[in-house]
């Protein structure tokens, strides 16, 4: 018997799962649960920023047809970036494309090359030929992510058919916030029955820090690092290097980082 608006505020304070399962009760649900009013609270304040930074014009008639866009995932800032919404709770999700990443001599063709690839949204992904210095690095600030939110940081890569040198020595990740410093090891080795293998202790079972696993569009990642994005502005650091070793390595493709919410036991 409550108004549609008192419905739609009262849903305002739940989250886009919950307004989703609610709009099953009744009609009088489902029109307040696909108000404006309902899905504005769901999205970030800076979404006006992130629509007119996409690549390509959304398309959308309402909020909640605009929060489905951004759950999709968009290409914005020139295409060197991707953003995402959680559908389920609608936090920020982003992918730095490797363009956008710190890579020692990055820009030389004798050690690095950069070439499309079918399975990446960016126009180009790094591809290690060699090197001795192995030193990977990005950051990102913590105010372009939801507050008060665990994040997961993760290295999106590959490892080609004709790599070598991966395996002989661990990399290192560490990740930074202020003083605060975490660091692990990883352990890539090639197998010959698979393009791409990354395996580190901890691959089956429970994931870590710094453990290798597959993912759902065909690349790989290395967990670099959690952290907790606050109400305070913080830059947050993460990196991946092998610079110890004297030895020749490559095969290593870069696709980019990841920055998404981390739940429990995940």
């Amino acid at each position: 018997m409550l108004p549609e608006d008192c419905l739609s505020v009262i849903l305002s304070f739940t989250s886009p799962h919950d307004a989703l399962r609610s709009s099953l009760v009744s009609s009088d649900f489902r029109s307040a649960a696909n108000s404006d009013m309902v899905w504005e609270r769901f999205l970030p304040s800076d979404y006006p920023e992130i629509v007119s930074s996409s690549v390509t014009p959304l398309e959308f008639c309402s909020k909640k047809e605009l929060f489905q866009c951004l759950a999709d995932s968009v290409l914005i800032d020139g295409g060197n970036k991707i953003f995402r919404l959680e559908k389920s709770s609608g936090k920020k999700s982003y992918i730095l494309s490797a363009k956008e990443l710190s890579i020692t001599w990055s820009s030389n063709p004798l050690y690095w090359t950069w070439i499309p690839m079918s399975e990446s949204r960016f126009s180009a992904v790094g591809v290690l030929r060699t090197t001795d210095w192995l030193e990977i690095r990005g950051s990102i600030m913590t105010r372009t992510l939801t507050p008060n939110t665990t994040y997961g940081a993760y290295l999106i890569m590959k490892i080609s058919d004709r790599a070598y040198g991966l395996d002989l020595l661990p990399l290192e990740t560490t990740l930074e916030v202020g003083n605060q410093v975490s660091c692990s090891k990883v352990v890539l080795q090639h197998r010959q029955d698979k393009k791409q293998m990354g395996i580190s202790k901890g691959i089956e079972g429970n994931k870590k820090e710094g453990a290798v696993s597959e993912r759902g569009d065909g690349w790989m990642e290395i967990e670099l690092g959690k952290f907790f994005s606050g109400e305070d502005d913080e830059q947050v650091k993460m990196s991946l290097t092998e610079v110890k070793g004297c030895h020749l390595k490559g095969g290593l493709v870069i696709e980019g980082m990841e920055f998404r919410p981390k739940h429990h036991g995940k």
